[in-house]
């Protein structure tokens, strides 16, 4: 078994790259065509603001991605992906070609909240070679690396996209799935929100609960204190405890397709890199889905 994923993490692209490493790629020149680096902070409206943020300090040579610009803001739904076309002219705006390794970080004080949201993105778009950075700007700083506030102008590249239906999960799959049970389906939101004891942060008619069926696990829990994913062997176990089996096909769930990408991530780090992501997530399956499959103790928490 043992040699078995060890071949599996041979054909896998590495998924995290250390501070360490990125540090002593940027004080080597290597940023360019060949390593991109990609600050993909946001913050709910109020609290921080993210690209101003940027523009005061970020990794040296790195490109703020704006995931407000680098999505379907046609769709009545939170956070749904952009089309092929609208993706592939982002990032290739963003000195990206298929060639590229691509870096992702967030200036989040967890470490990590928004970035493997854009690891996911590049992934379902047919790119292999990106990693997240563990740790993310919160220890890029604590450990003293450079920063500057000086941005990025990088040479626009051509960069193609061919959508990875695989990897998504539409509203009517995870209807069907009801009835299937093909895919285990996990939920990444804190447990207030996945049992509807809390309500969803900035939210206008959108009540807390779950889709039945599906298992809660708080993608805050994938991360140490200190804000660094946590160790394979943790992470297995974690999926253990749940009964979450992960030679069987899984599907995540949030509430807007950004925090499910955890455990999509936590998964790859396993050697599971075919969880497929629910993009509209809760968000959807509130204003759509027939109220039956729908679990939530708010009624009776407010009664």
């Amino acid at each position: 078994m043992r040699r078995a994923e060890t071949m599996v993490h041979q054909v896998l692209y590495r998924a995290l790259v250390s501070t360490k490493w990125l540090a002593e790629s940027v004080r080597a020149g290597k940023l360019g065509p060949g390593l991109r680096v990609l600050d993909a902070s946001w913050y709910s409206p109020g609290t921080r603001e993210a690209r101003k943020e940027y523009l005061e300090r970020h990794v040296p040579g790195a490109s703020f991605f704006d995931i407000e610009e680098c999505r379907n803001t046609a769709s009545p739904y939170e956070m749904m992906l952009p089309s092929e076309a609208h993706f592939a002219d982002y990032v290739g705006r963003l000195g990206i070609s298929n060639q590229t390794h691509v870096v992702v970080y967030d200036g989040d004080n967890l470490g990590c909240f928004y970035a493997p949201r854009v690891w996911w993105m590049f992934r379902v778009f047919g790119h292999r070679t990106v990693s997240v950075l563990n740790g993310g700007f919160r220890n890029w700083l604590k450990e003293g690396h450079p920063v500057t506030s000086e941005p990025s102008r990088p040479e626009p590249a051509v960069f193609k996209a061919t959508l990875d239906r695989s990897l998504l999960k539409t509203y009517e799959q995870v209807l069907e799935n009801l009835e299937s049970k093909r895919f285990q389906l996990v939920d990444s939101r804190s447990q207030g929100r996945y049992l509807g004891t809390e309500p969803e942060p900035d939210a206008v008619g959108l009540e807390p609960g779950h889709i039945r069926g599906s298992v809660n696990m708080p993608f805050v829990d994938f991360l140490t204190a200190d804000g660094f994913e946590k160790s394979p062997e943790e992470l297995r176990a974690m999926f253990e405890a749940k009964k979450v089996n992960l030679a069987q096909p899984l599907i995540a769930t949030c509430r807007k397709g950004v925090t499910a990408c955890h455990i999509a991530l936590a998964a790859y780090v396993c050697g599971k890199p075919d969880v497929a992501v629910y993009d509209g997530s809760w968000s959807e399956w509130f204003r759509r889905a027939p109220p039956e499959t729908r679990v939530s103790q708010w009624r009776r928490e407010k009664a």
